[in-house]
């Protein structure tokens, strides 16, 4: 039976690029539970931390998108799991952007699409995440 690899091997993530990526998941989760505890409390400063989480996130989110498009730019050959990561990082910054705006509004006004919404910017967070780690490494042999 023959084994056929690839010659080439995928570079790794710079560990900044690492850093930032890791640092987007636990923001925007941390945002799901606070939303869940204003949900359940009706404090407002669960509201408001899950604002500020949001935020982080976004910043973070946002160096990650511009090194993974730089990345994509400069790349010598297309790869489908390099173009997947940008684009779910896109998705993931264009969403949270729209999380952040909902989560402007007064208290109780940001329920429950706030909370959909900080689910869902949690999950593309989290699956840019994986790609970023388990699928744009650099890898070695079988």
């Amino acid at each position: 039976m023959a084994v056929i690899a690839d010659p080439r091997p995928r570079r790794a993530l710079h560990p900044l690029h690492a850093f930032l990526l890791a640092g987007t998941v636990p923001l925007f989760l941390g945002a799901v539970l606070n939303d869940i505890a204003y949900a359940s409390s009706y404090q407002i400063q669960w509201a408001n931390f899950a604002s500020w989480l949001i935020a982080g996130g976004l910043v973070l989110g946002a160096c990650v998108l511009a090194w993974a498009v730089v990345d994509l730019i400069r790349a010598d050959r297309r790869d489908r799991r390099q173009l997947a990561y940008a684009l779910l990082l896109l998705a993931t910054w264009a969403l949270g952007f729209i999380n952040a705006l909902v989560h402007a509004r007064d208290a109780w006004a940001s329920m429950p699409a706030g909370l959909v919404l900080s689910a869902i910017v949690a999950a593309l967070a989290g699956a840019a995440a994986w790609i970023g780690f388990f699928g744009i490494r650099a890898g070695g042999g079988a």
